[in-house]
Parts: structure tokens; C-alpha cells; sequence
């Protein structure tokens, strides 16, 4: 009898233990709940303002406190404007694709000037008369002057704002057909540095319209769609074996040295085809260049495309994501035509656009201003 009452006296001992145990567990985890909910607000907004948009989106729905500091902390990429260069008169309209809204400057700077080039909110400019090479600000209006240098075609980049000590003005032109010469210049400079190049592949088209810079070297794609990578520091030039990207279907032969773009964003280069029958196609340069990989998703990220300069952006709001933008608003400013990956098509409208058609020159991608006050 006395094992008997032994046997169950340790039952119920180890039950009351068991229990002891899980209840000590869920205790335990709903303070490491409550821990995480009631970190001190400093330390919350440290930690969120290092998340993406994605991320810090997804973060604000925890509980009050997280979302009040998820909007405070959040940080929204603002989209570059559109820039339409007029054919007559000194007044340039810019378009907001946010805001869905026109603005207009009197910039008499760009009189008699072609537009070669955008980046960090700063336009190179082309003077014919006088071969002169400027920097503009359309906002602030400030000009940088260059080096005087002819250029026969606006194929011209630069890799950073010209009030930086990294900023490097580029160009490429053929001489013959076998031979390139490449010209570079920093602001301030009393000349151009020019090199020649013979390009080692005979079948490589010699004249190459698109440019990007991307991890200090300047990226060209020749108008049949080779690659050819210039090392500003090292002053080498090397044309890459490795195919083209390839073309969409019914690509258009009269335009086809219109209806492709190629723009970069964190080490990544991206070549937008399109076609007046097909859909858009978009490829991207692997990192060993070995080849151009085509995209189905742009995983949130959006390019605005123009013929001059393209642009990349991430952490855009809502629907601007995942999208290609081109250079022709709608709908009296309503709508900034776009192509959607997500649903495989056009807005506003399912049809497919022939880009060729536009005036490649007629327009411009550029950075938006700071604020609104050089609008008066």
C-alpha cells in the first residue's frame, strides 16, 4: 500500500513539474513578445530606419507604437521628373509622375543648346556655335563650364554631379571603321584627354549610343548591341564577347537605334527593347559578364526611360513600382505612359508603342528639385 500511495504521489509531482515548465515557457515567450513591442523608442527607430520600404511597410502593422515610428522614419524615393526640351523659346515644363503635375522654368541658358545628358539633378549641354560643353542646374541655375570640344553626335555621360571631385565627363567617337577615340574631362580641367582605341572585334558596330557609368567604369552598348567597357582609371577599353541581348520580335529596322534603353542602379545594368507589336523586353548584365539575363520581375525596382538618360529607382510609393516608364504623358497630364510587369501591359491602355516614332531628343528624365521654391 505504501508503494502504491508512493507511485501516485510522484505522478502527481511530476505532473505539477510539467506544468510548472509550460506555463514557464509560454511566459517566457510572451515577455520576449512584450520585450520587442516595449523597446525604448530610440532604439525602435534605429532599427527600423534600417529596413526597406517593403520591410518598414510590413513592420507598421505590428501594433501602434511600430507604426508611428515606421512612418516616421520611412523614407520614400522621390521618381525623377520629365524634362521637355522646347523646339522654340526659352520655357521648359517639367512633369511629376507622382504628383501628376506640370511645372514650368524660363531657362534661357539652354538657348541654342542641345541636351546630351542628365544625372544628380544636373543637365549637360551642348553649344554647336561655339563647341562649348556646359553644366546646367535648372534649379539653382548654376552653370559649370567646360573645355571646348566638337562633338559630332550627344553621346555624352558623366559619372557624378559636376560640384564633386569624382565627377568625370565622357564621349565616344568613331574615326574609322575599326578605330574609336575616346575623350574625358573633370570640371575645372584646361583640356580633354583623348586616347585612341582599335576595336579588336571586326563585326562590332562602331558607333555606340548608350552610355551609363556603373562601379567606376563607363558602360557603352553599341547600336547592334555589343558591349564596350572604358576604365577612366586605368584608361582601358574593351569590347566584351558576349551576345547581344537579344531583340524582341518584329523589332522595328527603320527605328531601331531609337527604341532601346539602358540604365544602371546599385552595380546593376539594365537594357530596356521595345517593340511597336510586343511587349517591352528587359535584360540584365550578370556580374561576371558573361551575359545578359532576361528579367521577368524588376523586384520592385522602376526604370524611367529615355532616349538621353534612364534612369533607376527603388523604394518608390504604391503602384510605381515594378514598372518601366517612358517619355509621353496622356489625358491632358493625368497619366505618364508605363509598362507593368506585374500585369504584362501598358498603362493607360493595352496596346503596345512604337518609341521609334518619338523625337528621341524632344525630352529628358532629371532629378527632381529639393523643394518647390525655384517655381516661384
Amino acid at each position: 500500500m505504501a508503494g502504491r500511495k508512493r507511485r501516485k504521489l510522484n505522478k502527481l509531482v511530476a505532473a505539477t513539474t510539467n506544468k510548472k515548465e509550460t506555463l514557464t515557457y509560454k511566459e517566457k515567450e510572451t515577455c520576449e513578445q512584450h520585450g520587442w513591442i516595449e523597446l525604448p523608442r530610440d532604439v525602435l527607430e534605429l532599427i527600423i530606419s534600417r529596413l526597406t520600404l517593403e520591410d518598414n511597410i510590413r513592420a507598421s502593422v505590428v501594433c501602434k507604437e511600430w507604426f508611428s515610428v515606421a512612418v516616421n522614419v520611412r523614407v520614400v524615393s522621390k521618381p525623377p521628373w520629365l524634362m521637355f526640351i522646347p523646339k522654340s523659346g526659352n520655357e521648359v515644363e517639367f512633369y511629376d509622375p507622382l504628383q501628376r503635375v506640370f511645372y514650368a522654368l524660363e531657362l534661357p541658358e539652354l538657348s541654342h543648346s542641345r541636351i546630351c545628358y542628365s544625372k544628380d539633378g544636373w543637365l549637360l549641354v551642348y553649344k554647336p556655335e561655339t563647341h562649348q560643353l556646359i553644366f546646367v542646374n535648372p534649379y539653382t541655375r548654376k552653370l559649370i563650364e567646360l573645355p571646348k570640344l566638337e562633338l559630332q553626335y550627344q553621346i555624352v555621360a558623366f559619372s557624378a554631379a559636376p560640384t564633386s571631385s569624382s565627377c568625370i565627363v565622357f564621349t565616344i567617337r568613331p574615326i574609322t571603321a575599326t578605330i574609336i577615340v575616346i575623350s574625358t574631362c573633370q570640371p575645372g580641367a584646361a583640356e580633354w584627354t583623348r586616347i585612341n582605341f582599335r576595336n579588336r572585334l571586326p563585326f562590332v558596330c562602331r558607333m555606340w549610343n548608350k552610355l551609363v557609368f556603373c562601379g567606376g567604369k563607363f558602360y557603352c552598348l553599341s547600336l547592334t548591341g555589343w558591349l564596350g567597357v572604358y576604365d577612366p582609371a586605368k584608361r582601358t577599353w574593351v569590347v566584351h564577347v558576349l551576345p547581344p541581348p537579344k531583340c524582341p520580335q518584329n523589332f522595328s529596322l527603320k527605328n531601331w537605334w531609337k527604341n532601346k534603353f539602358m540604365a544602371e542602379h546599385n552595380g546593376e545594368i539594365f537594357v530596356v527593347y521595345t517593340s511597336s507589336e510586343v511587349n517591352p523586353v528587359i535584360y540584365r548584365l550578370d556580374q561576371g559578364i558573361q551575359g545578359w539575363v532576361q528579367m521577368k520581375t524588376l523586384g520592385g525596382l522602376s526604370i524611367f526611360a529615355s532616349f538621353l538618360a534612364s534612369h533607376a529607382r527603388t523604394d518608390l510609393l504604391g503602384t510605381m513600382r515594378n514598372r518601366v516608364y517612358f517619355t509621353k504623358v496622356r489625358y491632358y497630364g493625368r497619366r505618364c505612359i508605363s509598362y507593368s510587369l506585374d500585369n504584362r501591359r501598358y498603362y493607360p491602355k493595352k496596346q503596345c508603342y512604337d518609341w521609334g516614332k518619338d523625337n528621341p531628343f524632344g525630352s529628358i528624365w532629371i532629378d527632381p528639385p529639393e523643394d518647390l521654391s525655384c517655381f516661384g
